[in-house]
């Protein structure tokens, strides 16, 4: 049977290749829009993690529920031995310590509210990919009163490198302490919301400007975001013992999560209708193909075929025109996806970004798994009615076709 619906398919090659050029493009389709949503998702991810959020990050144990109200509450009071503890689990590049504060900006003209970081900027370098400076530099290590602000800040306060601003900020016991400052770079992430209100210097000047030897929280950035999850495990495993809290990047970019569910989404809408399309015309073709067979199946019903043996063959033709077609769609689509990423696609920035990138496609396993499947289903379902038709021909009236 399979021998005989092999030889079928090539019988009629005209109609053979119209279907065949109908499952090779809805393949092509869903290779190339899937492969390009999936680039949104890595661009989206690489961009969150380098920008300042690193891989996992580790907090004292209730910072993320009450650390807003009462942020010195919950602090790492010892950050050197648990940097050390973190810096021996494999696939651990680089653990950084950060302090958070909040105050206001003078410019010696006006006052504007932000949030600040105090960072270890060699360590922040090796994360920062993601953080574009688009004037002065980035803060080094020796930068003891410097500071680095987003462009927002800039924007807002008329600030360029080589200003000096005054950072006023209220110690962890309420007094008020303040820090003069000279701006030495301005910087733009993937978050407009957070360039509109950051600064950023050294952890050495905010502990001082706190007075505290304290941190908020360690960063911990990866050789591959791919172990996210296993060492996420490992430090649970080793430091919540301890009283510390363990999240991964996944767990504290809520923008990206909501994102990704969104495109998902579509993207399945997308499938969706591609596989109806394909389903529509796989099956004009099919129709048309068992109504110029009528008399050849009339003669196989005479001869002693019995109906599901013709429902079965119609079936198989189909099932060997979808693998054929899917094959072709998934090698097609694999060199028109390598072809558009060597050339890039500029994209604008994404809303509540300043940056834009270049997309690419990206050829993940279940693309094309998913892409060569609704191939495959569309040939199958499309051949479900016009086999059932076939196979029940009265075979009188089916023979009076070969006259």
């Amino acid at each position: 049977m399979l021998k005989l619906a092999f030889r079928n398919i090539f019988r009629n090659r005209l109609r053979t290749a119209l279907t065949l050029a109908a499952i090779t493009t809805g393949v092509v389709a869903i290779i190339i829009s899937g492969g390009f949503v999936e680039d949104v998702f890595v661009q989206l991810r690489e961009s969150t993690i380098r920008s300042r959020i690193g891989h996992v990050q580790v907090f004292r144990y209730g910072y993320n529920e009450y650390g807003g109200r009462e942020p010195s509450r919950y602090m790492i009071t010892q950050p050197a031995p648990v940097a050390d503890a973190i810096g021996h689990i494999p696939h651990v590049r680089t653990v950084m310590a950060r302090l958070n504060f909040s105050g206001l900006i003078n410019n010696g003209r006006a006052n504007l509210s932000i949030v600040g970081e105090g960072i270890e900027p060699d360590k922040e370098a090796q994360l920062g990919t993601g953080m574009a400076i688009i004037a002065g530099r980035a803060l080094s290590g020796n930068d003891t009163f410097g500071a680095v602000i987003g462009e927002g800040v800039a924007t807002a306060m008329h600030l360029r490198p080589g200003s000096q601003i005054t950072l006023m900020v209220n110690t962890l016991e309420g007094a008020l302490n303040t820090l003069e400052c000279e701006v030495v770079g301005v910087f733009r992430t993937f978050s407009k919301e957070y360039d509109d209100r950051a600064i950023r210097i050294s952890l050495v000047s905010a502990q001082e400007l706190l007075f505290t030897q304290s941190v908020h929280n360690m960063v911990v950035l990866l050789d591959d975001t791919r172990t996210t999850d296993t060492v996420t495990q490992a430090l649970k495993t080793q430091l919540e013992s301890l009283g510390h809290e363990i999240k991964s990047w996944d767990e504290l970019a809520d923008f990206y999560q909501k994102t990704e569910a969104l495109y998902r989404r579509q993207l399945g809408a997308l499938q969706f209708i591609v596989l109806v399309m394909l389903v529509l015309s796989v099956t004009s073709t099919i129709n048309m193909v068992v109504h110029e067979r009528t008399g050849e199946f009339g003669t196989l019903l005479a001869l002693g075929l019995r109906q599901r043996q013709i429902f079965k063959l119609v079936m198989i033709e189909n099932t060997l025109l979808g693998l054929i077609g899917s094959m072709f769609g998934v090698l097609l689509g694999t060199a028109l996806a390598g072809a558009i990423s060597n050339i890039g696609i500029a994209m604008p920035p994404p809303p509540g970004s300043n940056i834009g990138y270049t997309a690419t496609i990206q050829l993940a396993p279940w693309i094309l798994g998913t892409a060569a499947t609704i191939g495959i289903l569309a040939a199958i379902m499309a051949a479900l009615l016009p086999a059932r038709r076939a196979s029940r021909l009265v075979i009188v009236n089916a023979l009076r076709q070969n006259i």
